[in-house]
């Protein structure tokens, strides 16, 4: 191997080791600054920095344990009768609003599917979408509407096709049954793939292929 080729291996070799840690780090940042822009109010609002020398990272600390523990507290509240009925009427109050509702709704709906086992999608399948020979992960609603059966003439289901990794938003399509591919995954692994776009996997990075592998 001459000296070229061994500094361009080096410096492939350093970039590889350097670009996840930047990447990471980077993201790192947005999380804190977008935090932030919650937290801070709560140490003004509180005037945290007074019960802590004026050091403000410690009242930001606080802040952010005053605002989970209020979270939690509140789904305490959300999992008792009391807070059943209440947040019940909100939910209620919300679907009144056209575009507020489609968007809580949405949001909910999804977020419910990350943590539990029971929601309302019914399964997860894969679909020809938008050509042949390229797959869609969809996520089977329910029964088609008989009119919709009337004009198709055979039996068909109502398949969501969520964007990635905005599953809030994506495509409706009612298709037959011929043409929907069962696959065995949970509605929560199937959500959490479309969120991450494709890295929540069950594989670790060492056992997926490589690319350069894969070609061979």
């Amino acid at each position: 191997m001459n000296v070229s080729a061994a500094v361009k291996s080096s410096f492939l070799a350093g970039l590889i080791l350097l670009t996840p840690l930047v990447v990471t780090l980077y993201v790192l940042r947005l999380l804190v600054n977008w935090s932030l822009q919650f937290v801070n109010p709560v140490v003004r609002e509180t005037r945290l920095t007074q019960y802590t020398a004026n050091i403000e990272v410690v009242a930001q600390v606080l802040a952010v344990v005053l605002i989970l523990g209020s979270i939690t507290v509140l789904g305490y509240l959300a999992q008792q009768r009391v807070g059943r009925e209440m947040f019940g009427n909100l939910g209620q109050v919300v679907n009144v609003i056209p575009l507020v509702s489609t968007i809580y709704v949405g949001v909910r709906q999804v977020a419910n599917s990350l943590v539990d086992r029971d929601t309302a999608y019914e399964s997860v399948v894969l679909v020809e979408y938008p050509r042949k020979d390229v797959y869609s992960i969809g996520l089977v609603t329910g029964e088609s509407p008989p009119v919709a059966e009337d004009v198709a003439g055979c039996q068909l289901y109502n398949v969501f096709l969520p964007h990635s990794p905005n599953p809030t938003a994506g495509r409706l399509v009612l298709l037959p049954d011929e043409q929907i591919h069962e696959v065995d995954m949970s509605v929560r692994q199937g959500m959490r793939l479309i969120v991450t776009s494709g890295i929540g996997t069950d594989q670790s990075p060492s056992t997926l292929p490589r690319l350069d592998e894969s070609a061979e």
